[in-house]
């Protein structure tokens, strides 16, 4: 089941942690997440799954910044939030949906003890100007049956800023080469 808006605001505090909170941005199912003020744009030509990418750091200005078709942006929310025994889950508004600029491309889905900012994978249809602030996305939580295990320790946990790609780390994990063969063959499945 999702929770209400209402349910977001009693479990503020316990299971829900959203830092800064603002009761306006609460929506009847939904927390609406707000654009930070700066971006990462990978700089290779080809991204490498086995290794870092290089990428470079912009800031929205005020006045926006125009974001290009085919060019991938990752940016980050504004609010930072804590989610226990609830499964986070994360939608692009459908205001924004509607002008052509997806904000996640795959990573909607949290997992419970997630604690951090949240990357957004944005990716324009045709050029849009975005602006620092806007409220870009939509957290919801669904409740769990079943014994919780938290997510714990992961790449991506306790993040302080946008996080590109960490995947060369699970490729890093598989150190016997008998391992890292028979991961890059699942890979290629």
């Amino acid at each position: 089941m999702i929770l209400t808006g209402s349910e977001i605001k009693a479990q503020l505090g316990n299971n829900i942690v959203i830092d800064p909170f603002h009761e306006s941005q609460l929506n009847p199912n939904s927390y609406n997440l707000r654009l930070h003020n700066e971006l990462l744009v990978y700089e290779e030509i080809v991204l490498d799954m086995r290794r870092p990418n290089r990428y470079r750091r912009y800031t929205i200005p005020e006045e926006g910044l125009v974001l290009s078709p085919n060019q991938l942006y990752l940016g980050r929310t504004v609010e930072r939030t804590e989610t226990y025994n609830l499964v986070p889950m994360l939608e692009g508004r459908s205001s924004v949906g509607r002008l052509g600029l997806f904000v996640h491309i795959t990573a909607g889905f949290g997992d419970v003890g997630f604690r951090g900012y949240w990357t957004l994978e944005m990716f324009a249809v045709q050029p849009i100007r975005v602006y620092p602030g806007v409220p870009i996305a939509q957290i919801f939580y669904h409740t769990i049956e079943g014994s919780i295990t938290e997510y714990d320790g992961g790449k991506y946990q306790n993040n302080r800023d946008i996080q590109p790609s960490l995947l060369f780390k699970d490729f890093e994990e598989h150190k016997d080469p008998q391992m890292r063969l028979s991961f890059g063959q699942e890979m290629s499945r």
